[in-house]
Formats: structure tokens, sequence, C-alpha cells
């Protein structure tokens, strides 16, 4: 197996892909769009982590207090877009994690093109978001969001 093989099949059991938002007065749209591709792992067991830190030579890692674990985490648009999502397109995920990567990927691709910036791209990007994580929690409903626009 090789080590690309075995970084797609780790995230697939520890990673996520997210895409979060955040109020900003500031934003044309008043919302900031956050996504964010993370791993993580009990410190004891950190160098795989390292591993990927050096293989995708970026991202950062993080204590997360909440669940004590060590987090591996970028959320640097250029290096989702030029790293992260490449690795996955030619070393696909084969849970069902890969539907969470693709509505993700898209994600990335309207920000790439500033479609995030206006209303259309950003109700198109919360409804792809929403689609994302059923499991998770949120800060903001979807209708919050779009209600506010």
């Amino acid at each position: 197996m090789s080590l690309e093989h075995y970084i797609s099949g780790y995230v697939d059991g520890e990673g996520c892909f997210n895409v979060s938002f955040s109020r900003r007065a500031k934003m044309k749209t008043g919302w900031e769009v956050k996504p964010s591709f993370s791993v993580s792992q009990n410190e004891d067991r950190s160098q795989v982590l390292k591993i990927m830190q050096k293989y995708f030579n970026c991202c950062t890692l993080r204590r997360d207090y909440h669940d004590k674990t060590l987090k591996l985490e970028t959320r640097q648009l250029n290096n989702l877009t030029e790293k992260i999502i490449p690795h996955f397109l030619k070393y696909p995920l084969l849970s069902n994690k890969k539907r969470d990567f693709a509505l993700f990927a898209k994600v990335c691709q309207i920000m790439a093109s500033k479609k995030h910036t206006k209303k259309k791209g950003l109700v198109r990007i919360v409804d792809l978001a929403f689609q994302m994580n059923s499991s998770g929690r949120r800060k903001y409903s979807k209708e919050e969001i779009l209600n506010s626009l």
C-alpha cells in the first residue's frame, strides 16, 4: 500500500471536511464562509499527523481541548484547492465520507471563483454545506443564514 492510499484511508476514518459560517459585518454578504480539512488523533499517536503534515506541506497541528486530541488542520483556501482536494481526487475515499468531500470540493471551487461574495453564490454554498456532516452541530441554522441575506 502506498503512503497516498494510507493517508486517504486514515482520513476516511478520522478526518473531516467541514464548512462553517460566521457573522461578519465587514463581508459583503454579512457572512464569512470557512471551509476546513482536519484529522484528529490521540496525542500519543501523533506521528501519523506529522507524516500527513509533511506530505501535504501545509496544515497546522494544535491541541483540541474539547476532545483531548491533537488535530491537523488547514482552512487556507489555496491549501485546500491546490493540495488537499487534488490528493483526494487522485486517491479517493471509500466510505460515505466521499459524498461530504465532493460537496466540500464544490464549495471550495465556488470560493476560488469568488462567487461566495455575492448572495447567489453564498446561497449555493449554504445549500451544499448543510448537506454535509449531518450528524454535526452548527451554530447557525440554514434558515437563519438564508433569511439574513
